[in-house]
């Protein structure tokens, strides 16, 4: 899954991108509140979850990075 997600990663929008966090945090609350009661069948689902976000944001990030840089040599 990770080299998928970050082929994936690497042609999206910003726009996009930012959905695509919203809808795994969002998704990593359902399974942290969904399993309360009972034990989760995929314990490692939020780990994975949470690294995905972490990919996600990281990319975010160094195009923000790299834009900063473009406006200075400008």
């Amino acid at each position: 899954m990770k080299s998928t997600l970050l082929k994936d990663i690497a042609h999206k929008t910003s726009a996009d991108l930012n959905k695509l966090v919203a809808d795994k945090q969002e998704a990593l609350r359902v399974f942290r509140f969904g399993t309360t009661g009972a034990k989760a069948k995929n314990v490692k689902e939020s780990r994975t979850i949470r690294r995905d976000i972490a990919r996600i944001l990281t990319a975010l990030n160094s195009g923000k990075n790299e834009q900063k840089k473009i406006e200075k040599k400008a």
